[in-house]
């Protein structure tokens, strides 16, 4: 079978592993391939709102398993690894800025922003995709920027 390759790879495992992922009451938050070292990782990050568990994982790690042989998505050995995208959780799509407007978040940007630097916190205020505005803690500045000018973007404890 002919193999996908970038993100298409990313895309193709997506729609395969999507509605199994759904069928056990959970959300498919994000599929990454990444290479570390010599070694290639194909994560899925599942997602729910009461938390995911340790059987959360190994019951869709078992039930993408064979799908995912049939599929062959990736060149060479990988390691499949099924887990939740953790409390400092990075919001990617669209529908996690959607989903998490007004909660608290930390931004670390690729260029500093004068006057603010690479890292900040605040709040998501507003995403008009591909802007992202965030205000910060005391409520009386904000800043927007496109979203391919931030490293990352993730949910943030702050108290």
């Amino acid at each position: 079978m002919a193999k996908n390759k970038g993100g298409s790879t990313v895309e193709s495992v997506t729609a395969l592993v999507g509605p199994i992922v759904e069928s056990f009451g959970l959300r498919l938050w994000d599929v990454r391939l990444v290479k570390e070292g010599a070694s290639l990782y194909l994560r899925v990050f599942i997602d729910k709102d009461e938390g995911i568990t340790i059987e959360d994982c190994e019951n869709v790690s078992r039930a993408i398993d064979e799908p995912l042989d049939r599929l062959d998505p990736v060149d060479g050995e990988y390691t499949l690894e099924v887990c939740s995208p953790g409390i400092e959780r990075e919001l990617i799509r669209d529908e996690h800025f959607e989903q998490f407007i007004g909660a608290d978040v930390m931004v670390k940007m690729i260029r500093p922003i004068e006057g603010i630097g690479r890292e900040f916190c605040g709040k998501l205020k507003a995403y008009n995709k591909p802007d992202i505005t965030i205000e910060d803690h005391s409520g009386e500045n904000e800043v927007t920027f496109a979203k391919k000018e931030a490293v990352y973007i993730k949910l943030d404890d702050f108290d």
